[in-house]
């Protein structure tokens, strides 16, 4: 219960410092792709098949490379609770018009509409154990890069986050 308990604290001060961000121009596909390296063994220790998708020449986007590690995290966690028995993780990356699309599709029991409209709501959980945090926070992430999230999901369908996120105007470090 204590482990629970600072867990739930330490997402809780992850939400809170959200806004001091560092900005640096970078490619996304190499963040993510360390991203993925890092979490494949959990992802394999659970039965998860990783499928990436990373369009190749997108433009540098500015991130903040630890709280964007952040929300892959909390959407990889995310999928791996709803996918009990395994399943299917893909991640994308793609450009889309003045911006860069991060999409992290899973083949889980997908949400309900109540789920779908309070998922961003600070301590909403559909989990007993949940804190709701991780998605608040992902959301607060997204919107001090500037980005925009949008989830599809639908019961017995799995469910599908769409980040999009500003192209920076210098080039990537």
């Amino acid at each position: 219960e204590c482990r629970h308990l600072e867990g739930i604290l330490d997402a809780f001060l992850q939400f809170a410092r959200v806004g001091e961000l560092d900005l640096v121009p970078s490619d996304l596909n190499a963040v993510v792709t360390r991203f993925l390296d890092f979490y494949r063994p959990q992802a394999d220790e659970v039965g998860i098949e990783i499928s990436p998708h990373l369009e190749p020449g997108l433009p540098p986007v500015g991130v903040d490379e630890p709280l964007l590690r952040q929300v892959l995290m909390n959407l990889c966690r995310n999928a791996a609770d709803a996918m009990p028995e395994g399943g299917r993780l893909e991640v994308q990356t793609t450009s889309v018009d003045d911006r860069v699309g991060l999409v992290v599709i899973d083949n889980g029991c997908g949400m309900d509409e109540v789920a779908r409209s309070r998922m961003f709501e600070t301590f909403f959980s559909t989990r007993p154990s949940g804190s709701g945090l991780g998605l608040p926070t992902v959301r607060k992430i997204v919107q001090a890069h500037h980005g925009t999230i949008d989830c599809q999901s639908e019961p017995g369908q799995g469910t599908k986050f769409t980040i999009l996120l500003p192209a920076a105007t210098t080039p990537a470090s």
